[in-house]
């Protein structure tokens, strides 16, 4: 990154960090369709390979329009370095499996996104690496759970879906200590809300599917670190597993970066206004968004976030019955499993997003029945409470 792209603030950097014209001057960044690339000669071709000499070998090693993304993102959070990948999930694969193997420990929150249960407790110890959940939220917890072959530390702050928090400085200082990496998902928070690098993380990952995208068309992903962990530990992996993001997928997520501190921004301030008016309604404790003052990490959440985000998640009656009929009856809030869109949308987890963990693993994250996750979009508030009013009533009718 160059000396003046780091000075630049985040909105100047969503727009230009990282863009690199061809001689035809665009004003857009150029969208590299191509899977290949030719070279002058073959002593070229062998230099390249080789390391030896600078130029693109193969899309699903580099390309140019997903560099452009990678520099953006990193220049966005403040790392030296950054990847792409096809998904939000093979970000968080790669991250862990690139630094693990048979015999190593993984340290994970216990509250986390369904399918990143799923890799911790069920893929890698196919690989003979084990692993130990803790609640994110207590730091004697993750000192107790830590053993000599911890290798990796693992959380989401905020969580998915139950918003809870995790003292990101205090477990990387724990991480270090034990010679082990934080590795910290940081897709609610988005990096305009929250740096866990400046925090002590030592990598980052993002679906970039959900704000960065930001209107539900593209899947993609994101790890960033430093340049040693890239260069030495993800990229093999990468290259030679093949989760690579696609160029259109990279251009359209650069577009969706242009306009991700406005969105967050707005989307975080509307979340704070139906997380306040759902807390009137449903009682004190029913409410969880970091950026209410009943939330009981609300010190916290000040403390390493910049708002609350766009996600607020509130427990109604732990009848699914009645959960399905107040979603049926939402007139202008879809029913989806994905989040960070432009448009707002609702989920019940214990039936999609976490479907698949057992009832004792979703008690133990506090997913229960009446539990439903909110993912706030720029709609006038006004219009989203007046629609969350009326299917209130009409679920009780």
């Amino acid at each position: 990154m160059a000396d003046d792209e780091r000075r630049w603030r985040p909105e100047t950097k969503a727009v230009r960090a990282g863009l690199e014209r061809t001689p035809f001057g665009e004003t857009s960044e150029a969208l590299f369709l191509t899977s290949g690339y030719v070279y002058d000669s073959a002593e070229e071709a062998a230099a390249r390979f080789a390391g030896e000499a600078y130029g693109y070998v193969y899309s699903r090693y580099a390309n140019p329009t997903v560099r452009m993304l990678e520099e953006r993102l990193a220049a966005l959070e403040g790392a030296e370095a950054c990847m792409a990948t096809a998904s939000g999930m093979s970000a968080m694969f790669s991250a862990l499996a690139c630094q693990l193997e048979s015999g190593d420990h993984v340290l994970a929150a216990r509250q986390l996104f369904g399918s990143c249960h799923q890799v911790i407790t069920k893929i890698l110890p196919r690989f003979g690496i084990s692993f130990t959940l803790v609640d994110g939220a207590d730091i004697d917890e993750w000192r107790a759970g830590l053993r000599p072959e911890t290798k990796v530390l693992f959380l989401e702050s905020p969580s998915n879906p139950v918003l809870s928090l995790c003292d990101i400085s205090a477990v990387a200082a724990l991480a270090h200590e034990a010679g082990a990496r934080l590795v910290v998902d940081n897709v609610f928070a988005t990096p305009i809300l929250q740096k866990p690098i400046e925090l002590g993380a030592d990598v980052v990952i993002y679906s970039t599917t959900k704000h960065i995208d930001g209107q539900g068309r593209t899947l993609g992903g994101a790890v960033l670190g430093t340049q040693e962990f890239i260069s030495e530990r993800l990229q093999f992996f990468l290259r030679h597993t093949g989760p690579s993001l696609s160029p259109f997928n990279a251009w359209v997520q650069l577009k969706g970066l242009e306009t991700l501190p406005m969105r967050v921004r707005r989307m975080s301030e509307t979340a704070q206004t139906i997380a306040e008016w759902l807390e009137e309604r449903l009682g004190p404790g029913r409410v969880l968004y970091p950026g209410l003052a009943s939330h009981p990490q609300r010190e916290l959440a000040a403390r390493q976030m910049a708002a609350g985000g766009s996600l607020v998640s509130f427990r109604l009656e732990d009848d699914r019955n009645f959960v399905f009929r107040f979603m049926n009856s939402l007139q202008l809030i879809d029913i989806s499993n994905n989040l960070g869109d432009t448009k707002t949308l609702i989920t019940h987890p214990a039936s999609t997003t976490h479907s698949g963990l057992t009832e004792e693993e979703r008690a133990a994250q506090g997913v229960t029945e009446g539990l439903v996750r909110l993912s706030v979009g720029l709609e006038h508030p006004d219009d989203l409470l007046a629609d969350l009013e009326q299917a209130f009533e009409a679920a009780r009718a």
